[in-house]
């Protein structure tokens, strides 16, 4: 690190003290944060690579941009972009991205501002959190808020996208998610992204219910319960017809389309005779951009409009179609669909720089799909 940016640093993490230093009493809470998503929000390679782009784009002036969802401690300390850029670009920050404190110091969202704007109470000792039981300690002092139980906590960062603003309403990560029967029926975001369960708050303390803090979506069983899939298969002479009804069962988006290279993928398959593949084909759910000259983009810092949307909105059941040749040679034939979270995607330079700067290469895991469901049926071919 550079010497000058020591007091800057301290001076950030004395006001949004570090995870560190919340692992000493919250061990549990601490190890489950650190699987998550959230804890490499700003160490994660395809978001170095990302915000690298933006910087060297056009309109990539606002250095705070990316990290007012990304590093939200950042919107109290303005002057100091550059440290924040600075530590992503290093590929091992220690900053904190989002953590212990950029959400424990949150003391109300401001709903009328888009999007939402979270209102920090820094230079306290008191952290919010859930729970009307907080067990008293010599650390900080704790207070429950109902904010802490409600959506409203979320949609600071998982709304909409500020660099894409312009765009209005194509924008909307999570499509009309508070009309969902979901919501309705009494959900918030916390009842499935940070389900309760039986633990320690604090290490030794007694257990009680507890949120979780792995943040299961993308990442983790979770997403095995984010859509069914049931299949059809008509055979009518040499040709075949299946139609695959994709159920989407989450209350927002599938998927939440930021980055805009963030997909879902239908897969199809037929096997025929010794299980070869004798047709294949997919769907893809996602949000295709524009940028100024009319050309595909994968970056919604440049994007002036959308080409195609075919995001599955909340609790959307899509039917999908299949046609092909009956086949011939065999008792039976298998088919096959997959769900699929897409692997990232995007011109080869970008997907070239991320593999470039990932520790892991081309293994590392958003180059990999990750499976929502599988729904596979043997069809007897009647002759």
């Amino acid at each position: 690190m550079l010497a000058q940016d020591v007091k800057p640093q301290a001076l950030i993490e004395k006001a949004f003290p570090h995870s560190n230093k919340c692992k000493r009493c919250h061990e549990r809470v601490f190890e489950e944060w650190e699987t998550s998503p959230l804890s490499k929000s700003i160490h994660s390679p395809a978001f170095r690579v990302s915000l690298d782009a933006y910087l060297n784009s056009p309109g990539g002036k606002d250095k705070m941009l990316c990290f007012r969802c990304h590093a939200p401690q950042s919107r109290e300390f303005p002057d100091h972009a550059q440290l924040f850029v600075d530590h992503v670009r290093s590929g091992d920050p220690s900053l904190d991205g989002v953590a212990c404190s950029q959400c424990h110091l949150i003391k109300q969202v401001d709903r009328a501002k888009h999007p939402p704007e979270p209102k920090y109470e820094i230079g306290s000792k008191t952290l919010y959190g859930p729970y009307k039981d907080a067990v008293q300690n010599l650390a900080h002092q704790s207070m429950d808020l109902e904010l802490f139980q409600k959506s409203d906590l979320c949609l600071n960062c998982h709304q909409s996208v500020p660099s894409a603003a312009n765009l209005g309403k194509a924008n909307d990560l999570l499509g009309n998610w508070d009309r969902s029967h979901a919501v309705k029926s009494g959900k918030e975001c916390q009842y499935c992204h940070m389900p309760e369960q039986v633990g320690e708050s604090a290490n030794g303390e007694k257990k009680r219910k507890v949120a979780n803090h792995t943040f299961p979506g993308r990442v983790g069983t979770l997403r095995q319960d984010a859509a069914k899939l049931d299949v059809q298969t008509k055979i009518d002479g040499n040709k075949t017809t299946v139609t695959v009804k994709v159920q989407s069962l989450v209350p927002h988006n599938l998927p939440a389309t930021h980055p805009a290279w963030a997909t879902v993928v239908l897969n199809f398959e037929v096997k025929g005779k010794n299980l070869k593949t004798v047709f294949a084909d997919s769907r893809v759910y996602g949000r295709t951009y524009a940028d100024a000259k009319g050309q595909k983009t994968v970056f919604d810092f440049e994007a002036v409009k959308v080409l195609d949307d075919t995001v599955l909105k909340p609790e959307e059941t899509r039917l999908e179609t299949f046609s092909f040749p009956t086949p011939q040679d065999t008792k039976t034939f298998d088919v096959e669909a997959v769900l699929n979270y897409g692997p990232i995607s995007g011109p080869a330079p970008f997907l070239e720089r991320v593999e470039a700067v990932s520790s892991r290469g081309s293994q590392d895991p958003v180059f990999q799909p990750i499976e929502i469901v599988r729904r596979t049926d043997n069809v007897p071919v009647n002759k």
